[in-house]
């Protein structure tokens, strides 16, 4: 298994590594057969498994049911899990006592905290008591509602500059990794080249040292994706297809045939 150690390194060596969000037993095995560095599971579980148009219902309850699915299915890969919205938010006090609950839980690596200069307190603290935390900077879909939509981050001079020093603050509270979501290239490398530990992108670029996916997204389950998503795969239009297939041969009385009864 990976610990943050081997994504210092790899961002000295100049080695990309990958990460695949995603929340069940089965895409999980998948993921370690595969060779794929660390997973996420995501607080998007609850657009793409619960059908939420947000990130936000989701409960951590829930995270916690899935992380433990998650990690039976890669028992030896570097899996974070993201705090969801207002498991952290009211106070230190509530993030510190959730996250540990994550940990001890699940069994997995680390946390992701959303956000930068005002979650540095709470990161501080976690990494004080061993829990690894990964920031994310950017697009932070647990502030949808304050950013005003799914819409790209550090556009202006102002923006840009107040995540140069979000990720700056994240680095000196102690985070081993930040996600940069949605992002200008540009900026995105301006944050990469200027921090010690390890970015990891998402809409940010090919200049960030790693690179994370939904894993939905990457096999084409839905029929659309972000633009920064590439569709390896059209598993979506494959089930689909062949779920078809399964009713029209029932129907006909195709399947089951002999070589399928006992």
């Amino acid at each position: 298994m990976k610990s943050i150690l081997d994504f210092y390194r790899a961002k000295e060596k100049e080695e990309k590594f990958t990460f695949v969000s995603t929340y069940d037993y089965w895409s999980a095995k998948l993921c370690e057969e595969a060779g794929i560095d660390g997973i996420l599971v995501g607080d998007s579980l609850s657009m793409v498994v619960q059908g939420n148009d947000s990130t936000l219902p989701v409960s951590l309850e829930e995270m916690i049911y899935h992380s433990k699915a998650v990690r039976k299915g890669a028992p030896n890969t570097f899996i974070v899990v993201d705090m969801p919205f207002m498991s952290y938010h009211a106070s230190v006090e509530d993030g510190v006592k959730n996250a540990g609950r994550v940990l001890k839980e699940t069994g997995v690596n680390g946390v992701k905290i959303e956000g930068g200069k005002k979650v540095a307190q709470l990161v501080e603290r976690l990494v004080s008591i061993g829990i690894p935390v990964m920031g994310h900077i950017g697009l932070t879909p647990q502030f949808v509602n304050q950013l005003g939509g799914y819409k790209v981050q550090g556009r202006t001079e102002e923006s840009r500059e107040r995540l140069k020093q979000d990720a700056k603050a994240l680095e000196e509270a102690g985070c081993f990794s930040i996600v940069l979501e949605a992002v200008p290239a540009d900026l995105a490398k301006e944050i990469t080249d200027s921090l010690s530990i390890p970015t990891i992108g998402i809409g940010a670029g090919s200049v960030t040292d790693g690179q994370i996916l939904v894993f939905h997204d990457l096999i084409g389950v839905f029929e659309k994706t972000p633009k920064f998503v590439k569709r390896y795969i059209e598993v979506g239009k494959m089930i689909k297809e062949t779920l078809e297939k399964f009713s029209k041969e029932v129907k006909n009385g195709v399947f089951p045939s002999k070589e399928h009864e006992y």
